[in-house]
């Protein structure tokens, strides 16, 4: 644990915004110490990394998926994860269905949205596609919408990642106006980099992961 770095994300974010840590290529021991300071929601990008991970530590962590899913991997987390929050397609989302109703439970999930056009390579929705979008997924008896998840622009401007999260914000609250909050009420945005922009624009969960593990 980096005790300075814990501190000062902790008293960034406060009591209302929820620390989800990013786990990637980090040992046991480390991931240790920030549960044994009673952090329990971790996160991993590559299925069989999670698979991994949750048999190895303890059993009331509330794994997060947050990368790229592949549809024929869903099997492998679909009975560990807590929360799915990298939703970004119809055939996905039938997929997580089918396999939540084999292993008899509901699987949260957050909606992915690209709203950085500069970077052409990530994953997402667009925008406009975010209400028929829930609606269907709404229709699934086995997933249950928690809101939205959003990456931020790769790059220092600060301008320009500040413009990215309050559009964010903006169809996070726009989405709670169409669907309620208690189904919309999170908005997971901020990484190492750029989570205190992310917490003035409203973000209400941060995904740190580097900052927490290295000087």
């Amino acid at each position: 644990m980096i005790r300075k770095h814990y501190e000062n994300v902790k008293n960034t974010i406060g009591d209302h915004v929820q620390l989800c840590i990013v786990t990637k290529r980090r040992s046991t021991e480390e991931i240790l110490s920030y549960y044994e300071a009673g952090e329990r929601m971790f996160a991993e990008n590559h299925a069989q990394q999670l698979k991994a991970r949750a048999a190895e530590l303890p059993s009331d962590i509330r794994w997060q998926f947050i990368g790229h899913l592949q549809r024929n991997k869903v099997k492998d987390i679909i009975r560990l994860v807590d929360c799915i929050q990298s939703l970004d397609n119809l055939p996905l989302a039938q997929v997580i269905e089918k396999e939540a109703a084999k292993a008899e439970r509901i699987v949260d999930v957050l909606c992915e949205f690209h709203l950085a056009d500069e970077d052409t390579a990530k994953t997402g929705l667009n925008k406009e596609e975010a209400v028929p979008f829930i609606k269907e997924v709404l229709k699934l008896e086995h997933i249950r919408v928690r809101g939205i998840m959003v990456m931020g622009p790769h790059t220092d401007d600060e301008e320009r990642i500040r413009e990215v999260f309050n559009e964010a914000h903006e169809l996070f609250m726009n989405l709670q106006k169409e669907f309620g909050n208690e189904i919309i009420h999170t908005l997971s945005m901020g990484m190492s980099s750029d989570y205190a922009i992310a917490v003035q624009c409203g973000s209400t969960l941060v995904r740190i992961g580097t900052y927490l593990f290295e000087e």
